[in-house]
């Protein structure tokens, strides 16, 4: 019983402060709130029941990638189709970003609506490297253990996410400028 007692305390003081890292990458992948808050729960369940074979490394990288391949299987089973289609900007609108007046508030949104677009037409594995990068920070060598990819694999996706995510907004941003020009904006 002490033993189970000291775990669990173990398991909550290391695992339970990134949960909203958890819950921040299950979100990007799933494209859904309930989904990731689904997804989150079994990730901390796995994790609780293997906690065992956790050995001192760093609890945010060991949890995320409990955390990543839980998205995927639950990909698997509930929207294969998922994991190649396109993110949906109404899902996930949890960004926000504060102006000071309503000129940059509304260029804010844009600009979010604009890169929210763009993500949700990248491919998967791209997504959650630049989520992990960009999002939460991580260094090279956390996202490979986390997706279970070497370095490499991981400088180039974010590579050629970044590339393609450019590549989007600027066609975005065209797109954009000539559907004002037609309409006279």
């Amino acid at each position: 019983m002490w033993r189970d007692s000291s775990r669990n305390e173990r398991f909550e003081q290391l695992v339970l402060p990134h949960l909203d890292a958890a819950f921040n990458l299950a979100r990007w992948l799933t494209r859904s709130d309930t989904d990731a808050q689904d997804v989150v729960q079994e990730a901390y369940l796995r994790a609780l029941r293997y906690f065992s074979s956790f050995h001192g490394e760093d609890a945010r990288t060991w949890l995320l990638r409990i955390v990543r391949n839980t998205c995927y299987t639950w990909l698997r089973q509930h929207r294969n189709s998922e994991l190649t289609s396109a993110f949906n900007e109404e899902v996930h609108s949890g960004i926000t970003q504060e102006g000071t007046t309503p000129e940059s508030l509304m260029l804010g949104k844009a600009d979010r609506a604009m890169l929210l677009q763009a993500l949700e037409q990248l491919p998967v594995e791209w997504r959650e490297t630049l989520v992990l990068r960009e999002l939460e920070g991580m260094p090279y060598r956390e996202i490979a253990a986390v997706t279970d990819s070497p370095i490499g694999t991981v400088m180039s996706r974010l590579a050629r996410a970044r590339a393609r995510l450019q590549e989007i907004v600027t066609n975005i941003a065209d797109s954009s400028g000539a559907k004002e020009a037609r309409h006279g904006m």
